[in-house]
C-alpha cells in the first residue's frame, strides 16, 4: 500500500488526476484475460514531465508503476499483480502532428489506433498496423506489445513503423531514441528494443511513426475450400505468383460452423456442408494493378481447387464478406463462459498439421477449440473454451495449452506472434528461448530498471 503522504504527492504532481476509490480501482484491475489484481492507486498524467516526476517519486518511496493503455491485452501485460500505481494515458491522447512532407506522424501513447488510421487517411496517408482491437486499443499499448494484425503479411507490424520514441526511465530520466528520418544507424537501436518490451524497460510518452501513401484501391475476396490442405497450397501459390495480399485471413471448419448465419455469401446448404476452410483475401495498390491481380487471384484459386471465389463489388459486399470473421470472437462464448486465446505462429506449410493437432487436443480434452487467424503469416488464434469455475475443465485447458505450445515449437513456430508474454506465457518462455538469451534479457532489464519498479512480474519468472 502507498502511504497517504505518497498519495498526496502524486495528487500534487498530477493536479488531482488520481484516484484510490475502490470502485475506480476495480475498473483498472483487469484486462482482456479476465484476471484481476487491485492497484493501490490510478494516476492520469497529462505530460512527460508528470510521468517523470511520478517515477522519481516511485524510486524515492519504492512503489510499482504499471503503464496501461485500454486494457485490451490478452496476456495480462497491464495487470498490477504486485499492487502499486497504474498509469493510464487517457489524458495523453493527442495526435501532435501529421507531417505530409516527411510522411510521419507524432503521437502520444493514449491515441486510439483507429483514430490515427482515420486522421492520416484524410491526408491520403496510411498507417498499416491494424490489431483486431484497433477501435479501442491505444498506440501506446501497441508499442508495448508490438501489435500486428491481418495486414502484417504485406506491411509488417508496429515495430516496423516506429522511427523514434520519447520515453521515461524508471529513474525519471527522459530519453529520446531513434530518428525522424527514413534511416538512422547511430548507436544501438534502443527504439526497437523498447517496442515490444511490455512496459518493463521504460514508459513511452511520445511516438514518431512512419507513414506510407494510402493505397488507391482495395479489393476483397472470400475463397471457399473443401480441405485445409487446398487452402494452404493456395496461400503458397499466391505468394509464389508474386502477389502479396494485404491480408489472408482463414477460418477453420469449427469457426465456420460457429458463425454460419453470418456467412450469407455461401449460396447453398449443400456447399456449406462440404466447407473445411474459408480464406478472406484483400489486395491493394494502384487501381489497374489491383483489378488485374484480382482476376489473376480468382483464376489461381480455382486452379488450386477452390470450391468458390466470391469477389466484393462494393463496400457493402466487402462488409458482408468480413461479417463472419468479425463476428467470431463474441460468438465463441456460446460454447463456454471463458476462453484462453493463444496467438501461436507456425511455418505456413505446417498450418494443416497444426489444425490436425488442434483437433487431436480437442478430442483428448473434450473441450471446444476454435482456430482462425492470419494465415498469410502463419499466425493462428487458437481459442480454448472452458468454464474456469469447473476445476476439471480448468485443468484440461492447461493441458491443452501445454500441448499446443509444445507442438508449435516442435514444428518451428513461436508461442506468441502478437499478444506478448505478460503473465500468462512467462512459464513457457524458456521452452522457446535459451537460458543464455534469457540471462541477457534480464541483464537489460536490470540496466533499465535496477529496482524492478516498472511493470513487475511480467515476461520472466
Amino acid at each position: 500500500m502507498i502511504s497517504n503522504a505518497v498519495f498526496k504527492e502524486l495528487k500534487n504532481i498530477t493536479k488531482n488526476n488520481i484516484t484510490k476509490k475502490k470502485e475506480d480501482l476495480l475498473c483498472y484491475s483487469y484486462d482482456a484475460t479476465g484476471r484481476s489484481f487491485l492497484p493501490d492507486a490510478v494516476v492520469f498524467p497529462s505530460s512527460t514531465n508528470q510521468v517523470s516526476e511520478i517515477l522519481k517519486l516511485a524510486q524515492k518511496e519504492f512503489f510499482y508503476v504499471i503503464p496501461r493503455g485500454s486494457g485490451s491485452g490478452m496476456t495480462g501485460g497491464a495487470l498490477p499483480v504486485m499492487g502499486g500505481v497504474v498509469m493510464v494515458f487517457t489524458r495523453m491522447n493527442h495526435i501532435l502532428k501529421i507531417d505530409k512532407k516527411n510522411i510521419i506522424a507524432i503521437v502520444e501513447p493514449g491515441v486510439i489506433t483507429q483514430d490515427l488510421h482515420k486522421a492520416v487517411e484524410k491526408e491520403k496517408l496510411f498507417y498499416p498496423p491494424d490489431p483486431a482491437s484497433s477501435s479501442f486499443c491505444t498506440i501506446g499499448g501497441n508499442i508495448g506489445e508490438c501489435a500486428g494484425g491481418p495486414r502484417a503479411i504485406k506491411y509488417g507490424v508496429t515495430r516496423d513503423y516506429v522511427l523514434g520514441l520519447e520515453a521515461v526511465l524508471a529513474s525519471g530520466e527522459i530519453i529520446k531514441t531513434g530518428v525522424k528520418t527514413a534511416k538512422g544507424v547511430a548507436g544501438y537501436d534502443l527504439t526497437r528494443l523498447i517496442v515490444g518490451s511490455e512496459g518493463t524497460l521504460a514508459i513511452v510518452t511520445k511516438i514518431i511513426l512512419k507513414l506510407i501513401p494510402l493505397p488507391e484501391k482495395v479489393k476483397t475476396a472470400a475463397v471457399v475450400f473443401n480441405s485445409m490442405e487446398k487452402a494452404v497450397s493456395t496461400i503458397l501459390a499466391i505468394i509464389h505468383a508474386g502477389m502479396v495480399p494485404r491480408c489472408i485471413e482463414y477460418m477453420d471448419k469449427a469457426s465456420i460452423n460457429c458463425v454460419k448465419n453470418d456467412l450469407s455469401f455461401i449460396s447453398s446448404n449443400s456447399i456449406f456442408q462440404k466447407i473445411e476452410a474459408i480464406l478472406i483475401i484483400e489486395l491493394d495498390g494502384e487501381v489497374d494493378l489491383v483489378e488485374k491481380n484480382i482476376k489473376k487471384l480468382e483464376k489461381l484459386c480455382f486452379f488450386n481447387n477452390a470450391s468458390d471465389v466470391i469477389i466484393a463489388k462494393n463496400s457493402r459486399e466487402t462488409q458482408n464478406l468480413w461479417k463472419g470473421r468479425k463476428a467470431l470472437s463474441p460468438a465463441l462464448f456460446k460454447f463456454a463462459p471463458n476462453k484462453i486465446n493463444e496467438d501461436i505462429v507456425v511455418p505456413i506449410n505446417r498450418i494443416p498439421d497444426m489444425v490436425e493437432k488442434i483437433k487431436e487436443i480437442q478430442i483428448k480434452t473434450k473441450l471446444v477449440i476454435i482456430s482462425f487467424g492470419h494465415a498469410g503469416d502463419g499466425n493462428i488464434h487458437c481459442n480454448i473454451m472452458y468454464d474456469k469455475k469447473n476445476d476439471k475443465q480448468a485443468s484440461l485447458a492447461k493441458i491443452a495449452v501445454d500441448e499446443l505450445f509444445n507442438y508449435t515449437l516442435e514444428i518451428g513456430g513461436t508461442i506468441t506472434g502478437e499478444h506478448g508474454v505478460g503473465i500468462t506465457k512467462k512459464k513457457y518462455l524458456n521452452l522457446e528461448i535459451g537460458q543464455t538469451e534469457i540471462k541477457i534479457m534480464k541483464s537489460i532489464k536490470q540496466i533499465f530498471d535496477p529496482r524492478n519498479i516498472l511493470n513487475p512480474r511480467k515476461i520472466f519468472i
